[in-house]
């Protein structure tokens, strides 16, 4: 603890000063925080459109393949506040800003976290917040005191799933600056399907975003579980129940594969 309470209040402050910088430009601050709400707004009307024209999605109702959205949506958000730098890795490493961080006596990995202040974050959370009251207000649940804990698990969840997956792939950011081409095609890949049962593709498809991308634990996963849709998941129930524990693990291990590769990291020259 004595080391924790320090890290974090050193955190608040770098946190404090980047945002400060960032309003030194209030045009490009605004623009930016604009562009996160004009985003995450366009998927919900997006989403609105489509559950008004297909009603019943695979057998989930409108108000549940609203949740699964909201949950993924707000889930993002917090990704975006906590660990969203990590997808612009190979931007820090083109640009030869991160051999810098090689010099400074803090964790690598949380430097390339406090790098900026994640403007277009609040954006998405003022929207992904908006998304998932409506949720919550909208659909046919009782909210025990067991499904109020397990949605607040599954939406850390969710955020962990997100930084396994792009801090598995800024590893190779960090050798292969071009890779993160894959990280944008990853991204698109879970913005696009990720605010709907994946029971609705094909199998091999469904299996890919469980297994390979495993978006399936980040917003569908939990919201079966809560809503009791769990046929036809593809994995066994108590799997699926288990996907903040999952999201937890993922992240873990991408943290190892994460500071494995860094111990192999050689220069923007190589």
């Amino acid at each position: 603890m004595r080391g924790f309470l320090p890290a974090w209040a050193l955190a608040l402050r770098v946190v404090g000063l980047t945002f400060r910088a960032q309003l030194e430009y209030r045009g490009e601050f605004w623009m930016r925080v604009a562009l996160g709400l004009a985003w995450q707004t366009s998927i919900i009307v997006f989403a609105t459109v489509l559950l008004g024209r297909f009603p019943g999605m695979g057998g989930w109702s409108s108000d549940a393949v609203l949740m699964i959205a909201a949950v993924r949506m707000l889930g993002h958000a917090f990704y975006e506040v906590f660990f969203g730098r990590v997808g612009e890795l190979a931007v820090l490493v083109q640009e030869g800003r991160f051999d810098a961080f090689l010099l400074r006596p803090l964790p690598v990995y949380r430097q390339v976290q406090l790098s900026a202040f994640p403007s277009n974050a609040l954006g998405d959370l003022l929207v992904g917040g908006s998304l998932f009251a409506w949720a919550v207000w909208s659909i046919e649940l009782e909210w025990a005191p067991w499904q109020i804990a397990y949605i607040v698990a599954a939406l850390v969840g969710g955020m962990l799933v997100e930084a396994a997956v792009f801090t598995a792939l800024s590893s190779l950011h960090l050798h292969f600056p071009s890779a993160i081409t894959w990280s944008y095609w990853t991204e698109e890949l879970m913005t696009t399907f990720g605010n709907y049962p994946l029971k609705i593709l094909p199998g091999v498809i469904s299996g890919a975003f469980t297994f390979v991308v495993p978006l399936a634990f980040v917003a569908y996963f939990p919201v079966a579980v809560l809503t009791g849709n769990t046929a036809g998941l593809g994995v066994p129930v108590a799997v699926a129940a288990a996907a903040p524990l999952i999201g937890l693990a993922a992240f873990a291990g991408s943290r190892v594969l994460w500071n494995w590769s860094l111990t192999r990291y050689t220069g923007v020259n190589g």
